[in-house]
């Protein structure tokens, strides 16, 4: 590859290297790395074990940290120096491998090497990472290395590839790609074989009824085809032309402003064909609102990798939520040894870390993907003298980013926006006082205040399980609170929730009540239209059940359609919660603040989610969705030669009227490329709080479906017509080439 020769920190990773692989201050082993020569995939191997090796794609890295950056390494800091020492975060949930080099010349080699790989993997156009994706299953399956393959080696790679085809059809097409008719494929002949494979007989049917000669779109039918099928709007000619310009791989059709087929699909395969809206992607919305008119999203347990009871305990936590585009994340304080307070879940045996370590990863990484502010929501279970050493550490560390006082100086009359607060750390935690008093100078250095301690208070009901807890707790109702940490609370001070009425009547725009996800759901129960009235005005955070000891997810939705901003899930678990999240703040430059619908922001406006038809513009919608076909689903089922019988599920999430799901029948054997034509209608009556998911499913008659893939996203941000559905895997990471191809319409509900 040109861009990669003459690189001299790629030559040395070619040539290998011998480092430390670290996985505790007790496992340190010596380990052998190599870039293999694909410049894709980094080989190791122990020295001493015999032929034993293992392997990682450079795809699979997600960033390279200079330093002592991880627990693991900190706790080793004394022995290594840390130009010598580096961590690769891999994606998704995998665990860090953490790596310290010989010398600081090749880990800057190793560091710097990583990351032109990364970058380059990066800007790969949608056409070479499709040859990139065969050439490395040709590399997979072609056994005894001789760059060719014979019938026997391309059957077994198509099962590997999730295809059971008809031996007769394979059989034809072998001999149609093998132009050298030598019986087996060479590299580009084995292109050839997938895309004849891979013809898509679906876009084909679409491209021949646009064009008018069969052969190619010229520019009047490609703006026919936007207008008429891909609703676009505004000027279509300049569209046409633009895709013509970007897609299209044959320049003798680009100087006859037409569009072939090849270019027809890779529109199709792109940004500008997939079913998200490429303008909401960055920042659309108007960020100068008072904080509690957008949903913020939110972590719960940060400084959890895995479950609460036993789980470990970590800054990664953090630095993972934050990467993630999370603006709000929890961190427990309990008193720790020498005086330094700690961070872990109180009472359980989850390890421990400390609450500096946590604030220092807060403060490196808050602003890496959103200059929006942060809010460390303090559970605070700390002696009067830990407390004031967090507080030391709170400005010490943070200094400027902390905010300290009101924005003005002046005593608020309401929430700042998350644009006045760019680039601030905001303190969620318990105050002495209200803010008011503070500009009176009223407060006097009164260590003895006690308040009630909402969060312990809070979650009696659900821990009637630990009856010692429960004695324990209702003696700590009361606790002292150091003035220098109550000090650094400025717009979000934590008070116990009494009632609506109380909270119209008495609350301050900067109080913020707590609920676990039972009492949010009691109080939407009893007074939804009361609890989104409440929330238009001041913050809510809702948290999940203590009884979750395997940190599973409450479905968020519910939450939001009572307008409550800071809903804090586990971002360690995967599964649906984390798609709807992920799936909400993907919109907006996933910055971590979405607006809420106006409807929810206007304390006049009487929205109920238990009746959305009473609400002023009311206009509900029809959402018909055809489930077209997929491609290359990957294999779940790891079962020698077994093959996916795939389906497909779209849920809505919405209001309670608008909960609903569908899916398509099951295709047999083919996670290829099934196809199904089948058309799935859905009623919406609030499309603003729609939250549309698409779940892949291997079906199996016997036991429960596995999961093969999804992607969620708001419904305001589909995008009509035909368009591909770019999957992603349990994690929320991608798994390109899988997708879905569908046909969307909105219209009115008659």
């Amino acid at each position: 590859d040109a861009r990669l020769q003459g690189d001299d920190n790629l030559q040395s990773m070619l040539v290998g290297t011998v480092m430390r692989k670290i996985k505790s201050r007790t496992w340190k082993k010596q380990r052998y790395f190599k870039l293999q020569d694909d410049c894709m995939t980094i080989w190791y191997k122990s020295k001493k074990a015999g032929n034993a090796h293992s392997t990682f794609s450079v795809g699979d890295v997600e960033a390279v940290r200079e330093g002592h950056q991880s627990e693991v390494l900190l706790s080793i800091a004394d022995e290594f120096p840390a130009d010598r020492c580096f961590t690769l975060v891999f994606r998704g949930r995998r665990g860090n491998l953490d790596l310290v080099a010989e010398s600081a010349e090749e880990a800057q080699s190793w560091i710097r090497g990583m990351r032109k790989l990364i970058e380059n993997l990066e800007n790969m156009g949608e056409r070479e990472r499709l040859d990139q994706w065969i050439s490395d299953w040709f590399k997979k399956a072609d056994k005894n290395n001789d760059g060719r393959m014979n019938f026997k080696e391309v059957r077994d790679l198509l099962k590997m590839m999730n295809v059971d085809m008809n031996e007769h059809h394979a059989h034809r097409l072998f001999t149609m790609a093998d132009k050298s008719q030598s019986g087996t494929l060479e590299d580009d002949e084995f292109v050839l074989f997938y895309k004849m494979l891979t013809q898509r007989e679906d876009v084909l049917r679409v491209f021949q009824e646009y064009s008018a000669d069969g052969q190619k779109l010229s520019l009047r039918d490609l703006e026919d085809f936007l207008r008429e099928e891909q609703l676009e709007g505004g000027d279509i000619q300049q569209q046409a032309k633009q895709l013509i310009e970007r897609h299209e791989p044959s320049d003798a059709a680009k100087q006859l402003n037409a569009m072939t087929f090849d270019g027809f699909l890779m529109y199709l395969g792109s940004a500008e064909g997939s079913i998200f809206n490429p303008q909401q992607r960055g920042i659309f919305q108007d960020m100068s609102q008072p904080l509690c008119h957008y949903f913020i999203s939110s972590s719960h347990n940060t400084y959890l990798m895995e479950d609460q009871l036993r789980g470990h305990s970590s800054v990664e936590g953090y630095i993972r939520a934050l990467n993630r585009g999370c603006r709000c994340v929890e961190v427990d304080c309990w008193d720790g040894a020498n005086g330094e307070p700690i961070v872990y879940h109180g009472h359980t045996f989850t390890s421990k870390i400390l609450f500096k370590d946590v604030v220092n990863a807060v403060s490196n990484y808050a602003f890496k993907v959103s200059e929006y502010p942060v809010i460390l929501s303090i559970e605070n279970h700390c002696s009067v003298e830990q407390q004031r050493v967090m507080a030391h550490h709170l400005n010490h560390i943070l200094g400027d980013k902390l905010l300290k006082s009101t924005l003005d100086g002046k005593a608020p009359i309401g929430l700042p926006s998350p644009e006045d607060l760019k680039g601030k750390i905001l303190l969620k935690a318990k105050k002495i006082g209200g803010l008011e008093e503070s500009f009176g100078g009223m407060v006097e250095d009164t260590l003895t205040v006690e308040v009630s301690d909402e969060e312990e208070v809070a979650e009696i009901d659900e821990d009637n399980l630990h009856r010692e807890s429960l004695r324990r707790r209702v003696k700590k109702s009361k606790q002292r609170l150091s003035k220098e940490l109550s000090d650094c609370v400025v717009y979000c001070k934590s008070v116990h929730f009494n009632s609506f009425k109380h909270s119209r009547i008495h609350s301050k725009f900067y109080e913020v009540a707590s609920f676990t996800e039972s009492k949010a759901r009691k109080h939407m129960r009893e007074a939804g239209a009361e609890f989104v009235h409440h929330n238009a005005r001041q913050l809510t955070r809702v948290y999940p059940s203590g009884f979750r000891t395997d940190s599973s997810n409450f479905n968020p939705q519910e939450m939001w359609n009572a307008g409550c901003q800071i809903v804090a899930l586990n971002f360690q678990t995967a599964g649906e919660g984390m798609d709807l999240n992920d799936g909400l703040f993907s919109v907006n430059s996933c910055c971590g603040y979405v607006l809420k619908p106006s409807f929810m922001r206007d304390p006049e406006k009487r929205f109920d989610p238990d009746t959305p038809q009473k609400r002023d513009g009311y206009r509900p919608l029809v959402l018909t969705i055809q489930v077209i076909s997929g491609q290359q689903l990957p294999k779940v089922n790891i079962k020698e030669g077994s093959i996916v019988d795939p389906l497909v599920r779209v849920e809505i999430h919405g209001v309670p009227m608008d909960q609903a799901k569908q899916e398509t029948r099951y295709i047999e054997n083919n996670g290829f490329n099934p196809v199904w034509y089948d058309t799935l209608r859905f009623s919406v009556h609030t499309p603003e709080l729609a939250m549309v998911r698409f779940v892949v499913e291997d079906y199996d008659k016997t036991s429960k479906n596995d999961f093969v893939g999804q992607y969620t996203l708001p419904m305001s941000c589909m995008q009509q017509g035909y368009r591909h559905i770019h999957l992603l895997s349990k994690d929320g990471t991608s798994i390109p080439p899988s997708s879905l191809f569908v046909h969307i319409r909105i219209s009115p509900l008659e």
